[in-house]
């Protein structure tokens, strides 16, 4: 009888270098996460960077922020959305009071 083998460890490590853990989600390399906004049209609005393990609710208020202001023919500047699409990452309760 063969002894049995840590199959998943094995096989990740020996494919994706040694830094790479069993667990897909633990592979301790380090990494970047993109951020964009843009309006409707593709148009970007805001650019952001940060670290792989930052969540991304986190990087919400600095990518507003560097939103220039937008004109309009009446009342003050915008810097603010009306209408915001984002995917769950983004849907917390803070988050929505704030915009």
């Amino acid at each position: 009888m063969v002894p049995p083998r840590d199959r998943l460890g094995e096989h990740s490590r020996r494919k994706r270098g040694l830094l790479t853990g069993p667990n897909p989600t633990d592979r301790g390399k380090n990494g970047s996460k993109i951020y964009l906004i843009t309006d409707r049209n593709g148009l970007p609005l805001s650019l952001g960077t940060s670290a792989a393990n930052l969540h991304d609710s986190r990087a919400l208020k600095p990518l507003i922020c560097g939103i220039p202001p937008v004109r309009s023919r009446r009342g003050p500047r915008r810097r603010k959305p009306d209408k915001l699409h984002a995917d769950k990452g983004y849907d917390y309760a803070h988050l929505r009071r704030w915009l």
